[in-house]
């Protein structure tokens, strides 16, 4: 046998063995992954996409927002092979959530936002709800300044929003608004407006606006996962039923303890398996 022929050989067992072992560890070396949805989550999956890339390099990872209705649209359709949400899937109308698969990957806490300037730390529950219902128009009603309360809602599709509808205003709608689609915009137009009150995920908070205790009691990782602190939710990775591997590869790198104990953290999220409860789809706790 020639030379040539030996190497043809060499090079065609090389490939058989890649492919082998693409599909050994099931995922295809062009396996993609879109996953859509909650913006309050964005940021820890697009935290996780590096280290999840360079153990599984053959996978194609795309990660966007859009808010927790889109994202559970998108995987419902077909269109994502994630799609990430704040709320369950069985809340939002028009989702079949017995066609989709619940993969809850951590705890975020939400918390209110104000002007960086404005003079205030905490609101009760009762003054919380007020203000976004509209029966508290000014900060002197709460022992702030003679200043008019501006309200940046969250868009109708947001899960943060449902979240914050179902904690804080039980269930009722909030005043009509100013609405922003991302936790990211909320955050921008709060440090630019005095008098401004929204509220964002733990993971979108930084020194360019001021948090506000609830009830004296703040957004601390062991105050919710007690429920002292009962403004959280579950972050959510739906997936069809019948999942792509390469999206239960993604989804299981997240809920790994390695990941759960640094990166999601870091990110400032809670681990899930750090709460000491669990809450149902019908708002009810109980201890684990």
């Amino acid at each position: 046998m020639n030379k040539k022929s030996i190497f043809g050989l060499v090079f065609i067992a090389l490939i058989a063995f890649c492919w082998w072992d693409y599909e050994s560890h099931g995922v295809k070396q062009t396996s993609k992954v879109t996953n859509v949805g909650s913006t309050a989550l964005q940021p820890l999956s697009e935290s996780a996409a590096a280290g999840f890339l360079k153990k599984n390099p053959v996978i194609n990872l795309i990660v966007q927002g859009g808010g927790s209705g889109t994202g559970l649209s998108q995987v419902q359709n077909g269109t994502v092979e994630i799609g990430s949400s704040d709320v369950y899937a069985e809340s939002k109308k028009g989702i079949n959530a017995k066609k989709l698969t619940d993969h809850i990957v951590a705890i975020s806490a939400i918390v209110p936002i104000v002007n960086k300037k404005l003079n205030i730390k905490n609101l009760t529950t009762n003054q919380l709800r007020d203000i976004f219902l509209g029966t508290i128009t000014n900060w002197k009603q709460v022992g702030g300044p003679d200043l008019e309360i501006t309200i940046i809602n969250r868009a109708s599709g947001s899960g943060t929003r449902a979240a914050f509808q179902e904690l804080i205003l039980k269930g009722k709608e909030p005043l009509k608004a100013q609405e922003q689609d991302s936790n990211g915009s909320v955050k921008q137009i709060v440090k630019a407006t005095p008098g401004a009150i929204s509220y964002v995920s733990t993971s979108y908070i930084d020194n360019s606006i001021k948090t506000l205790t609830i009830d004296g009691i703040d957004a601390s990782s062991k105050n919710v996962e007690t429920n002292k602190y009962k403004l959280w939710s579950y972050e959510h990775m739906y997936t069809q039923k019948n999942a792509s591997a390469a999206a239960v590869k993604l989804i299981e790198y997240i809920q790994s303890k390695e990941v759960q104990n640094t990166l999601v953290k870091r990110a400032h999220y809670i681990s899930i398996y750090d709460m000491k409860v669990v809450r149902d789809i019908n708002g009810v706790v109980r201890k684990k």
